[in-house]
């Protein structure tokens, strides 16, 4: 029994000396950095350790989405920089902060954004979308509160597609190639459970446009263009819609909520 488990030790040894430690560094620290977003970084942990603190100011859900945004921003940006730059030592443009290919990476944008925005126009009429969007439902009231909180998920936005379009995507390409396209789609799926069903299906084809678009162009910042014009069309839009009560898909209520934005 002795000498099998020490012969097992000994192979799971060989095992891990095999491992590529890029590799290795990235998924490991992909599960520590995800682990202190779900309990450092998270609205959930504002809730349970910093809400007494603010409980009385007029804006402290605000606060509190600012906090996750801005704890995300180290988590997923200012700490995969640091392995990249201090233990990898490579540089920062081979992991898609760079301009890239701009031509085409504006091109592929801009027609993500222009199908987006009429599938946004769409859903954002059920229920499922109309209940939750903007996810602090105090940006509704106030335009100053809710730029704010826009202002907040760009940043926050910015370390999101980092971490998986950047960090995990560029990082995996070497050992995977192509495959590291799915690979980083995972995660990107899972992490939208709890949303509208919609919106979660939509993020297996998203997370493999975003992927490729990343690829194509060399770049994160286009991914990072195409997912916050989605995300603001679809606050921007639920709020038109909350302040007009119109949940119409026709042309008069377009025409209703457009009024909206300039009363």
């Amino acid at each position: 029994m002795l000498t099998h488990l020490k012969n097992e030790l000994a192979s799971l040894k060989n095992h891990i000396k095999d491992l590529d430690r890029k590799v290795l560094t990235i998924f490991l620290s992909l599960g520590i950095l995800q682990t202190i977003s779900w309990y450092i970084t998270s609205r959930k942990f504002f809730r349970a350790n910093l809400f007494e603190y603010y409980q009385f100011h007029p804006q402290v859900y605000l606060i509190e989405y600012l906090y996750w945004f801005i704890g995300d921003f180290v988590t997923f940006f200012v700490l995969p920089v640091i392995i990249i730059r201090f233990f990898f030592k490579e540089k920062l443009s081979s992991y898609g902060l760079q301009i890239g290919d701009y031509k085409i990476g504006l091109k592929i944008t801009l027609v993500f954004i222009l199908i987006m925005l009429s599938l946004v126009w769409f859903v954002s009429a059920t229920n499922s979308f109309a209940n939750v969007y903007p996810h602090l439902q105090s940006a509704r009231e106030s335009w100053t509160i809710f730029f704010i909180f826009e202002l907040g998920l760009f940043v926050y936005m910015i370390a999101w597609e980092f971490i998986w379009r950047g960090f995990m995507l560029f990082g995996l390409y070497e050992k995977f190639g192509f495959y590291s396209i799915f690979i980083q789609m995972i995660p990107f799926v899972i992490l939208h459970n709890g949303k509208p069903m919609l919106e979660t299906f939509g993020a297996i084809l998203a997370g493999l446009a975003l992927g490729i678009l990343a690829l194509r162009t060399k770049s994160i910042f286009y991914c990072v263009i195409a997912h916050m014009s989605v995300m603001f069309s679809i606050d921007l839009i639920s709020s038109l819609r909350y302040r007009a009560n119109d949940f119409g898909v026709g042309f008069s209520s377009l025409m209703n909520i457009i009024k909206t934005l300039f009363s």
